[in-house]
This record gives C-alpha cells, structure tokens and sequence, in this order.
C-alpha cells in the first residue's frame, strides 16, 4: 500500500481524537468554564451538528479544486480549531474552536476515501479506505484513554495542545506523501450533485444510518449498562472501552479486505453479525463474561461495515463520488446523533439501560432488510444499453455491469 495512506491515517487519527476524547475530560471542561453538564454537552453535540453541514457544504464548495490541496487546506482549518480550543478564554470561543475543528471533519473523510481509493488497483480500494479510516479507530484505542489521562494529569488544554500537534504533523504527511491529484474535469457542484440520481446511492446512505447508528447507539450509554447492569466497577469502563475499540480495529481492517472480494455479500453477512450481536448483548448483560465478549463482536462488526459502505457510495457515484463520500460520512454522524437521541428517549421513558442496545438491535435488522433489498435490486438494473435512453442513469447501469 501507498506511504501516502499513513498520511491520511494521522489525520483521521487526529480526527477521530478530537471527537471522542472529550467525552472523558467533559467534566474538567464544565468545571473550568463554570458549566453545567448538560451545557458542557454542546461540545459533543454541536461538533457531531458540525461534521454533517461541514460534509455536505463545505465538500460541495471544493469539489472544483485540486484534492490535495483541499486535504492540506482542511487540516490548517482542524488545527486552527483545536489551537482555539486549547487557548479558549471563555466556553463560548470553546464551543467556536470546537465548530470550527468539526467542519473539516466530514469533508476530510469524504475526499480522503476518494483519494485513498485512487491510489491503489480497483481490488484494493476498500482496504485502502480501510487504512485511512485505522486512523480513527486507533484514536478510540489508544488515544482516547491516554489523552484522557493527560488532561487528569496536566489539564485538559494539554490533550487539546497535543491535538494540535498532531494536526501540524499530519499536515506535513499531506504536504510531502500525497501525490498532486486533480478532480475530475466534471466535477462541477451539478455534476456532483448527480450522484444522488442514483437509487442505490440513497439505499446505501440509509443503511449506513441505519447500521452505524445502531450500533453507536447502543454504544453512547454504554458506561451505564456496565456499571448499572453488568456490576463493572466504574474504574474498569476506561479498559473495557480499549476493548471494546480492538474490535473496532479489526472489524475496520477485515471488513474493508472483505469488501473488495464481495461488497454486497459482505456487508449483508456483516449486518447480519451486528444485529445477532446486539441481541445477543441485551438478553446477556448481566453476564460479565458475556458482556465483554459483546463488547468485542460489537465493536467488530458495527465498524466493519464502514470501509464497505464508503466504498459502495462511491462505487455508485462514478465521475461524481466526492460530495456522495462526504455526503455519507455526514450520515455515520448522524446516525450516531439518532441512535443516541432514541436511546435517551428510551430510558427516559424507563426501558432501563438495556433498551439502546434493543433499538440498536431494530435499527441494525432494519438496516440489513433495506440492504438484501438494494443488492437484490442491483441486478436488475443491468440492462443492454439499447434498453435506456437516458444517459444521466448510464453511469448507474455501467457501475452494476462492472460489479
């Protein structure tokens, strides 16, 4: 594989460091700035807000431009908006440095997956977004528990310094090892914006809310189901969240290998794994032994559909994939923010801590029906070119010929 994919894996790394590692320093943060809680929440819901119009909007206004360019121009926007977190004053510029480190976030890995695809050969593709997206889940294994401890032990600017850092590092990668590479001469807003023509675009965008948002789902309320139903001491949630994150590493990096020899079967056997897992955690969480075993296959499977549906969106969008990628890394985010909102709906309502992990199970079984429904579809789409007058759903027909 291409040194320029290590590259994109320190961005995603510094990425996915600065999403998730607030969530253990949210109690330092809401002390400093005088906060409640809730409040303090804003920092993790209005950065996942974020990455959905940064993914849509901010990827559609650069589709004109060199894509190297636009990766090396995002990253200075993710450092400036972690230098601004770490140096906030006030939670007000927090929350602005926050916004602003977000807005790359979506559009970083939508056109990284395009750029990580066309290194390599056409039998490679997924695992080289698979590499690009190891980034982000050894941000969850490693960096999130030790950043962690670096804002207990020397303040929570600290990890936000060390963020930055890493940004700075991540950017002379993109500088030095990513080749120059030029969109495609359609790649005009309208140009781009044909990709959602295709059905099979959309069925992949809602399987890809469906699936991740289950799983992430049942995952935001995770520390309570722990300590509340399995009898984990809460000092243990730190190291059962490093497992639960081994899963995530080798459910990203199997799943994108399994992606480029089948993409349709492997995401259906994949979906059909999480939903068994997710059923099998909520009717097992009073069992320890189970639960961690939980942990793992959750982590596995909820992350191994991701190469494979980023590889399907744009294997869908030929000539028009970079808005559709970003366009689909805004829906894991928002799948995320509504298996979380169900799930708190759920135990508001007095479901107990077991009720995200069943909706997850719905959501994750919803979403495999609509995706043996899009690859049934798929075949037949395929008709002789005489069949169709239309050249604006040519690209769709020659995708599935390819397939």
């Amino acid at each position: 594989m291409p040194i320029s994919l290590i590259a994109l894996a320190l961005g995603g790394f510094g990425i996915g460091l600065t999403e998730f590692v607030i969530m253990g320093l949210l109690p330092e943060v809401a002390a400093d700035f005088g906060v409640t809680p809730a409040v303090a929440g804003w920092l993790i819901s209005g950065y996942a807000l974020s990455v959905v119009v940064g993914a849509l909007g901010l990827t559609a206004a650069v589709t004109r431009f060199s894509r190297k360019r636009v990766l090396v121009a995002l990253m200075v926007l993710f450092i400036a908006g972690n230098l601004l977190s770490a140096i906030a004053p006030t939670y007000e510029i927090m929350l602005a440095g926050r916004i602003i480190a977000a807005l790359c976030h979506g559009a970083f890995f939508g056109i990284g997956s395009v750029v990580a695809a066309d290194l390599v050969p056409e039998n490679k593709k997924a695992a080289a977004i698979a590499i690009m997206f190891t980034g982000l889940t050894t941000a969850n294994v490693l960096g999130v528990p030790f950043g962690t401890l670096l804002g207990q032990a020397f303040g929570w600017r600290s990890t936000f310094w060390a963020i930055t850092a890493i940004g700075v590092v991540a950017l002379m990668g993109l500088v030095f090892l990513v080749p120059s590479m030029k969109a495609p001469h359609a790649a005009s807003l309208r140009g781009e914006l044909r990709a959602f023509r295709s059905s099979q675009v959309w069925l992949s965008i809602a399987v890809t809310i469906l699936g991740f948002g289950g799983m992430f789902g049942a995952f935001t309320y995770i520390a309570f189901t722990l300590t509340e139903v399995s009898g984990f001491a809460s000092s243990t949630v730190p190291w059962l969240l490093i497992v639960f994150g081994v899963g995530l590493f080798l459910g990203n990096t199997l799943g994108g290998r399994a992606a480029d020899r089948a993409l349709d079967t492997s995401l259906i056997v994949l979906l059909a794994g999480l939903t068994a897992v997710l059923i099998f955690f909520a009717l097992t969480a009073q069992n320890q032994v189970a639960t961690i075993v939980s942990l793992v296959l959750m982590g596995f499977f909820g992350f191994a559909i991701v190469p494979g549906l980023q590889m399907r969106v744009m294997k869908f969008a030929p000539g028009a994939s970079t808005l559709a990628s970003g366009a689909n890394i805004g829906a894991f985010n928002l799948g995320n923010a509504l298996g979380a909102w169900l799930g708190g709906l759920l135990i508001t309502a007095g479901g107990g801590y077991t009720a995200p992990i069943w909706a997850g199970a719905v959501a994750a079984l919803v979403a495999l029906l609509v995706m043996a429904a899009a690859a049934h579809r798929r075949p037949a789409l395929i008709a002789p070119p005489t069949a169709y007058h239309s050249t604006e759903i040519a690209p769709e027909l020659a995708e599935n010929r390819l397939a």
